[in-house]
């Protein structure tokens, strides 16, 4: 079976041939996030090292690893300035952004 046909579970072998590091995590959530983003604009990518990472963060890094292909692509992806997004103003339910809750404003 080739790594393109892959069952849910099944390890995929790493061939340094086909599949590039573009980046590298200590902490989880951010490989996860990073790996949601490519996977949402169909790129084929892994976390190499995951399971360490997620046990003790600060001695592994995940390691997030996409097809030579779309090595490119990744890059790109990843690097979109997220601070640029503009919510909608005043949108009903949400608070102010510049408004900050605290317990005492509750009573």
């Amino acid at each position: 079976m080739s790594n393109e046909q892959k069952e849910p579970g099944e390890t995929i072998d790493f061939d340094p041939e086909r599949y590039v590091q573009i980046a590298r995590y200590l902490e989880p959530f951010e490989a996860q996030m990073a790996k949601g983003v490519l996977e949402s604009a169909s790129l084929e990518c892994f976390l190499h090292g995951e399971n360490a990472n997620n046990l003790l963060a600060p001695a592994f890094s995940a390691r997030l690893m996409v097809h030579k292909k779309d090595e490119e692509a990744a890059r790109r992806l990843l690097e979109t300035d997220h601070q640029r997004v503009e919510l909608p103003q005043n949108s009903p339910g949400l608070p102010e952004a510049s408004s900050t809750t605290t317990d005492k404003d509750d009573e």
